[in-house]
Formats: structure tokens, sequence, C-alpha cells
């Protein structure tokens, strides 16, 4: 007579991305990117729900709270069968050695308190046996993310459950069966200026009062929340947008913002692990190892385009936008550290402009976007020497070429059109400035997939000296974007008939598309230091409506 004795062991996630755990779902061991895709998706827990922690969630190996819960994964581990068997077979679960620094695991044990929530795998806990308890056909996991996805991480990290045969005599264990499932840590996601403003971020400082008061007015306007980090944090910084770049992380079941703190490391460092990480607002950094930070790895060179489609491509998350240098010898480059970054979150691939012929270097010095009208949704909005030669040459034929730039500045020189125009000099830098932003207008319309309509041409002089260009007045594009509200720097531009005509130039290519401008005195307190309303702001956006695990990279 043959007796056979049954049992069911299933490791089971939320494969189908649904927010719930559901069991017999397709291969669990093949994570499929698109909308009839599948695979579990982990968050890394790097927010602070504890106000008393003084670390991120996920740098201990204890759950503090029930929100701190509620940022992880839940799988479940299934198994049906007779009790006896458990006698001489255990169920081990277990992780790669490569993935192990990658993720946490908690196992839900007894009651639904804190303390029945232990570590068992995780940074130097490769396996754990689990208990059977007699009439017990579930266990539950808690899964945190430790990392997010780099040069050396794919994202993607698996975890396994099997069933051991234990004879009594003394011989090894042996493997009956092992069941698998996959889950990808969801990548840190940057926001354009296409999506709805809800915070502004704003250093208070002894010389830019006027500047902070116009950026509250205009957050009210834009019904969002301002943040003042004053001059006790900011130590008289106030290059926030260099600082820190905000985004977000997203599962199915959760979504929170995420700080990616730059290696710039000025005054304000300390500014986003004290006082933006805490409950459901998380925190990343990248240290360059043996690497020279240069300005171009702060992030007024890091932006992201609106969603674009380029030759049949759907990005639907927009593309990453960062400054490198022209290929030669001797250039400056965003460390490795961060650009590998960026690269490896995969859903919005980074697009390398030229920027090297900045003296900052950033690529907000001569780009932003504007929400619009039109097929594509938005403007991309360059610096233009080009605009502003033809600009001013118009109002010289006209009879204003007595007409002065920077008049209403103490200790500013004035300068009028016709001398712009006489400055041989001034003319041959800006032709080379031209050239540059030219060089970067291809590669934007080719990588971005736009057309000369999708493109506005801004007005804007600049400066070279020991052939790095600056800004010759306050750079208008280096603007901060609220919906349909943009704070511009004010140029001081030539009046004619009592009004600024580089402001009338850009209100007449911004207005038609239902936007509003307010030119924002920043010289003294910005311009002269080489920034602008951009550098010296910063914005935390709302969420893609789209699902990063729905595109296809």
């Amino acid at each position: 007579m043959l007796y056979l004795t049954c049992i069911d062991v299933s490791l089971d996630a939320d494969t189908t991305r649904s927010g719930v755990v559901q069991r017999g779902t397709t291969d669990k061991k093949e994570w499929i990117w698109g909308p009839d895709g599948q695979g579990a998706i982990l968050l890394v827990n790097c927010d602070r729900d504890d106000p008393k922690s003084s670390e991120m969630d996920n740098m201990d190996f204890c759950v503090r709270s029930y929100a701190d819960l509620r940022d992880m994964s839940c799988m479940i581990l299934r198994t049906q069968g007779p009790d006896a068997i458990f006698d001489d077979h255990k169920l081990v679960l277990h992780v790669s050695v490569s993935d192990a620094d990658k993720v946490g695991v908690f196992h839900a044990r007894g009651d639904d308190v804190l303390q029945q929530y232990e570590h068992v795998l995780g940074s130097h806990e490769l396996s754990y046996v689990v208990e059977h308890a007699s009439g017990r056909e579930e266990d539950t996991f808690y899964v945190e993310g430790l990392a997010f996805p780099d040069a050396d991480f794919s994202g993607l990290v698996s975890f396994h459950v099997t069933l051991l045969d234990t004879p009594t005599e003394s011989l090894p264990e042996t493997p009956i069966f092992t069941d698998t499932v996959v889950f990808r840590v969801a990548p840190w996601i940057m926001t354009p200026n296409t999506q709805r403003p809800l915070e502004v971020f704003v250093c208070s400082l002894s010389d830019n009062a006027d500047v902070v008061e116009a950026m509250s007015e205009l957050a009210q306007k834009a019904h969002c929340k301002l943040t003042i980090c004053p001059e006790v944090e900011n130590r008289g910084d106030r290059w926030i947008q260099d600082e820190m770049e905000l985004g977000y992380v997203q599962a199915p079941h959760k979504t929170f913002p995420v700080v990616f703190d730059s290696p710039r490391d000025r005054e304000l460092q300390d500014f986003p692990f004290k006082s933006i990480l805490g409950p459901d607002f998380g925190y990343v950094t990248q240290e360059p190892f043996n690497e020279i930070v240069s300005s171009l790895d702060s992030f007024g060179n890091l932006e992201v385009s609106p969603p674009v489609t380029v030759r049949g491509k759907a990005y639907p998350l927009g593309r990453i936008l960062i400054g490198s240098s022209f290929p030669r010898v001797g250039g400056r480059r965003m460390t490795k550290a961060v650009r590998d970054f960026l690269y490896a979150q995969k859903v919005q691939p980074p697009v390398e402009l030229y920027v090297d012929w900045l003296c900052v270097g950033h690529v907000d010095e001569f780009l932003s976007f504007v929400p619009a009208l039109g097929r594509q949704g938005f403007r991309l909005l360059l610096a233009s020497p080009r605009a502003c030669y033809k600009l001013l040459t118009e109002k010289q034929e006209e009879g204003y070429g007595d007409a002065r730039l920077f008049e209403g500045l103490e200790t500013v020189p004035t300068t009028t059109i016709d001398e712009i125009l006489a400055n041989e000099s001034l003319r041959r830098d800006n032709d080379y400035v031209q050239s540059c932003i030219d060089w970067n207008r291809d590669i934007l319309k080719r990588e971005l997939g736009l057309s000369e309509r999708d493109i506005l041409d801004l007005p804007q002089l600049f400066s070279v000296l020991d052939e790095e260009a600056s800004a010759f007045f306050p750079d208008m594009v280096n603007m901060i974007v609220l919906g349909k509200h943009l704070g511009i720097p004010k140029p001081f531009g030539p009046i004619i008939d009592g009004r600024c005509c580089l402001e009338e130039n850009v209100r007449s290519l911004l207005e038609p598309l239902g936007l509003t401008c307010t030119f924002v005195d920043d010289f003294f307190s910005y311009h002269a230091l080489l920034g602008e309303i951009h550098c010296g702001t910063n914005v935390r956006r709302k969420p893609f409506s789209f699902k990063w695990w729905n595109m296809i990279p």
C-alpha cells in the first residue's frame, strides 16, 4: 500500500501590483515592466516616522511604529498540509549574499504589537527557519528596502522559501522544493515644472527680505505651502536649489516624497537631513569616493523634462537633464557617484548637456520648462543672446538707442542700447555663448523629440571672463514656476514708454500661454552672487498620476 503526503508551500507578494497579496499568481520569479507586467515592488524605507529617532527607519533592526510598517511591502508564506510533516522537515526563508545588504525582513509573530515584529533577514542574516505552529497556515513578513538602484545594483531582489528534509541520522539536510518571489526596489523619481506645486522652500537672510516676501505672495497665489529656512539653519547659504532635489518614491500601497541631498556640502548641508527628513518624507544622498566635487554636482545642474515621446518611444515621466563638459581633456563633470545613481533609476533616462562654458555650470542657467497648451503640454524656454540683440536692434531702429539698462540700481553703472550694440567684445562673447546654447538646443530637440514650435527664446546677454560665461543682467530663464505663476528675475532693461522692454518681450511670449509673470528684484541678493530666483528656491511637486511600473524603459 502506498501512502502519499502532500504539502502546499507558497511565498506570495503583491505581484499583480494591486495593493493586495494574492495567492496563485503567475510566475513570481520574473519581474516584467509595462501595463500588462507583473512583479512585486519594494520601497526604500528612508523616512523617519519616529520623531525621537536620530536615523532613517531602515537603519535599525526594529519596527518603531505602525507608520513604519506601512512603508514596507507585505510577503506571505502559506503552507497547507499535515502538521506531522514538520517532524522531519523544515521551512527556510533565505536571500542571497548579494541581496542581503539591500533589504530587511520582519516576521510578524504572535499578537499585533510592535515588539512582535522580529528582524529575521537582511544585513548579515541570510536565512531564517520558519517555525511551524499547529494549525497555522500563514506567516506574514514585512520587507523594507535599504538601498536604491545603483551602478552595482539593478534594483531586483529575490526571496526564496525552501522545504528541507531533515533526516534523523547524521545526514545533511536535503532541499525538496523552493518557491521564489522577486521584488524591484522603487526608483527615486523627479518631478518637472509642469507638475502642480505643493511646497516652496526659500532661505531667509539679512539681505533678501524682498525676495522672501515675493515668494510668499507667489506661493499664496499658487495655493501651496511656503517653508522658510531661517539663517540659523542655512548659515548664510541661500542656494537651496543647489543643495537638494525633491522627488518621490511609489509602490502600489504607498507614495512619499524623498529629498536627494547633493554632495556640495556647504553651509546648508545639514538642512535636508535635519529639517526635511521626517514622517513620510525620505532622504537619500550619494557620497563620491575619491572624486573631486565641483559646482556641476550642485542640483541647479539637475533638472527633468515633462513627459515626452521621442521617435515613437514614450517617456511618460520625462527625462533627467544634467550638465557635463564638451568632450575635451580637463572639463568639469558631475561625479560618477551621482551620475551612476541617476542612470540606475531607469524611469527617467538622463540626457547630458554641455554646461562647462558657464562659470557656475548649471543647466538652469540657460533653460527652463513652463506648462502650456499644445501638443506637448509645455514649452522649453532657452536663454538667447540672439533674441536679445534682435530686440535691442529693433529698439535702436525705433529711436530708443539712448535708453539705459540698470537704471535705479545704486552703485551699478548704466549702459545704453547704443553702447551695448557697439561693444564688439560683448558681441563676440555672446556669439560664443549662443553657439554653446545652440549645441544644447540641438541635443534637446533630438533627445526630447521637440520642434522649434515647442521652444521659446528669452532675450538674455552674457559676459565671458576667463572663458567662463555668466549673465550680463539678471537671467530671466532662471525662474520659479508655480503652475501658471512665474517668479522671474527682474532684468532692469531699457525703459521705453515707462516699461522695461525686456520684461515686455517676455510677457508677450509667456502671457498668451495663460501664464502670469511676476518680475522679482534679486539683483544684489542673488544675481550679483552668480545666481538667480531658481537657484535660491526649491519646489516639492505632486507626484505623477502615471505609475512608473507601467512604463517600458
